[in-house]
């Protein structure tokens, strides 16, 4: 793996946020604890089903991007279920991670759309190096998720 992978950051990271998509483009809703679903994803999440049942991005990476942009976004305005610390993801296609009671195997990179740039100019862009943008993931093993929960790769 190149510098900067996930391999240099093993150790246990973090549950920051959690959102919940009320409908496909829809509105989020920030939780505190979800139940996931084996094969489906977050219980009451629109994107049920599929490869991209959860998506799922890095504190650290945000920090980046609105360092870059001189802004100061929220990390909802990426539109992910997951927002974690203290662990990479770039390049962890095919990993898996345990978050809480769930295990969830990395599907691969979610790619910035068009969209970002409605919320600032340059926001795609900013999310494209480094899987900026996170990753998404299918639930092998369902359970509760919590915000403070650890988030280790398996």
């Amino acid at each position: 793996m190149t510098s900067g992978s996930a391999r240099e950051s093993e150790g246990a990271g973090r549950v920051e946020r959690i959102w919940v998509k009320r409908a496909h483009r829809g509105v989020l809703d920030s939780k505190d604890e979800v139940e996931l679903v084996a094969g489906q994803g977050i219980v009451d999440n629109a994107d049920l089903g599929g490869k991209r049942q959860v998506t799922i991005i890095e504190a650290e990476r945000w920090t980046h991007v609105n360092a870059e942009l001189g802004t100061d976004l929220d990390p909802s305005v990426r539109r992910a279920n997951l927002l974690v610390s203290g662990i990479r993801l770039e390049g962890t296609r095919g990993r898996t991670l345990l978050i809480g009671d769930c295990r969830l195997l990395v599907r691969g990179e979610t790619k910035p759309c068009k969209l970002m740039d409605d919320v600032a100019p340059g926001l795609m862009d900013a999310m494209r190096p480094e899987w900026r943008g996170g990753v998404y993931a299918e639930v092998i093993e369902g359970g509760t998720m919590r915000s403070g929960d650890s988030v280790r790769w398996i």
